[in-house]
């Protein structure tokens, strides 16, 4: 008796095991054939009737798909729990899906960054463009006064260099014994009775000028009959004594230097323009100069000449400005700042200076899009001057730009960006470092280029349930002589947002 309900009870337990893998093996199949054949899609425990491409009721945009915002590169073509994370997936509507730089920011979040555009104008530009130099003499407005015959110096009237002189006035007393002789020998002739004795006059007149006499005081020998043994030079500009090189009581030569004379009726600046703006500067450009001596007073003038030639040491070009000087207050050696006035430019993009955001290696703006969108743009800047900048390439007409809050804005596309980036990065990294492998069992549902998608069961290592979802192959040679149907055993690695097969062989 006890042996027979020994091998009853037995018996009611193979049957219980029975039943039991036959409704595990029921449920496993109907799983699998529950799964989405697409490729690169989930089917993700939970899902609802809802599917890709439907509009949805509670914000009337058209869903394109679901993702794990933690994995944003594994799509789904249902909603969802996440296989990834305890949490659910998350729709992506159409116009979301742009640009990955693109922030969207709602009003209110807009007024709380203090967030500020400006629009793109055209417009021209005057640079100011700034260079410091020194005063020096006008080279020229020089006057050489010189002795035009051998005499001696009776009297000096300017002792000493750059003692100040005014147009007429006496610098000295020669006594030239040429001129004595051919004053009285013109005067002899005039004295002579007979009308057929102009030839003579006219020739000893000029014997006169031929041992050097002046006009003036050739006429003053004629006007007074008498003979002057003296001769008074005077300045023939007003100036500074820059040369002097008579003496009182000192003889003497035809053509001796006996003063050098510098007007300061206008000076020059020689100023130093650095190489990379010396191109916007040219000959005739109107100059505003300055100098520490004189506080509050302004100079006027113009470029005379760009000298070709470049300091090695500074890197600048010497530019020759040409200033009035009232009053002859600039004298040489003063320092000066010059601003030039550069020419006329052609119109151009302009935005406000603070837009431009400067990272070292490039130029950014943050562009608005209307309805809340801000993205970052790269831009090719130019000159910049009076709070504008110049936009060579990046930006059109009548495009915002914002102006305040951009800094906030930029971080935050950067970081939203950095999804797609980091994700290569992490490919690339994984690829060299070897991510850990993970082992499955599964069937065939369909084969792609360079994809397969698979039916498999738990993966213990990934913490997986039973699921249908894409793989993609680190080889296309590793799907020839596969078929939609085979069960296969497969190894895959985790790659950045992708999950890569480098394994898969069939199974009976």
């Amino acid at each position: 008796m006890t042996t027979k309900r020994l091998l009853l009870a037995l018996a009611a337990l193979g049957f219980l095991g029975a039943a039991g893998y036959g409704l595990y093996s029921i449920g496993m199949d109907r799983g699998m054939k529950m799964a989405s054949p697409t490729p690169g899609a989930v089917m993700p425990a939970g899902g609802s009737a809802q599917q890709a491409g439907a509009i949805d009721p509670a914000t009337g945009k058209k869903v394109l798909y679901w993702h794990d915002p933690m994995v944003p590169g594994q799509k789904f073509d249902k909603p969802g729990k996440s296989p990834f994370m305890d949490m659910q997936l998350v729709p992506v509507y159409a116009g979301d899906e742009g640009d990955e730089d693109t922030v969207t920011i709602s009003p209110r979040v807009q007024q709380n960054l203090g967030v500020r555009t400006a629009e793109v104008t055209k417009g021209t530009l005057a640079p100011a463009v700034e260079a410091v130099g020194s005063v020096a003499y006008n080279e020229r407005d020089v006057v050489v006064i010189q002795a035009r015959s051998d005499g001696f110096v009776e009297k000096l009237y300017v002792r000493a260099p750059l003692d100040p002189v005014r147009k007429g006035q006496p610098l000295a007393e020669l006594y030239v014994p040429e001129w004595v002789a051919a004053q009285e020998e013109y005067l002899s002739v005039r004295r002579m009775a007979g009308t057929r004795l102009e030839a003579l006059v006219d020739g000893a007149r000029q014997r006169m000028r031929l041992v050097g006499m002046m006009e003036d005081q050739i006429r003053m020998v004629e006007s007074t009959g008498k003979v002057h043994t003296r001769f008074t030079v005077n300045a023939p500009i007003g100036g500074v004594v820059a040369e002097l090189g008579a003496r009182e009581g000192m003889t003497v030569m035809a053509g001796a230097m006996l003063f050098r004379i510098n007007g300061l009726t206008t000076v020059w600046v020689n100023a130093e323009v650095p190489e990379n703006i010396a191109a916007q500067v040219r000959p005739g450009n109107t100059v505003e100069a300055r100098t520490p001596a004189l506080p509050g007073t302004t100079f006027k003038g113009r470029v005379s000449v760009i000298l070709p030639e470049v300091n090695l040491a500074t890197r600048t070009l010497k530019a020759r400005i040409e200033l009035a000087n009232p009053g002859a207050r600039l004298v040489p050696g003063m320092f000066a700042t010059v601003n030039f006035a550069p020419a006329a430019r052609k119109e151009m993009l302009l935005v406000p200076t603070e837009a431009v955001i400067q990272t070292g290696n490039r130029s950014v703006v943050i562009a608005a899009h209307g309805n809340g969108k801000f993205a970052p743009v790269d831009v090719e800047t130019g000159i910049e001057t009076e709070g504008q900048t110049e936009i060579r390439k990046g930006l059109e007409v009548g495009q915002k730009v914002v102006v305040s809050g951009q800094f906030l804005i930029d971080s935050e596309a950067s970081l939203k960006g950095t999804a797609t980036r980091m994700g290569n990065a992490l490919a690339a990294e994984g690829e060299r470092a070897g991510s850990p492998a993970h082992r499955g069992e599964g069937r065939v549902e369909s084969i792609g280029k360079d994809q397969v998608t698979l039916s498999h069961g738990p993966i213990p290592s990934l913490q997986w349930g039973p699921m249908t979802m894409g793989f993609r192959v680190k080889d296309p040679s590793l799907l020839s002589g596969l078929k939609p149907g085979q069960n296969v055993e497969f190894e895959f690695s985790e790659v950045g947002d992708d999950y890569v097969v480098s394994r898969i062989t069939p199974q009976p």
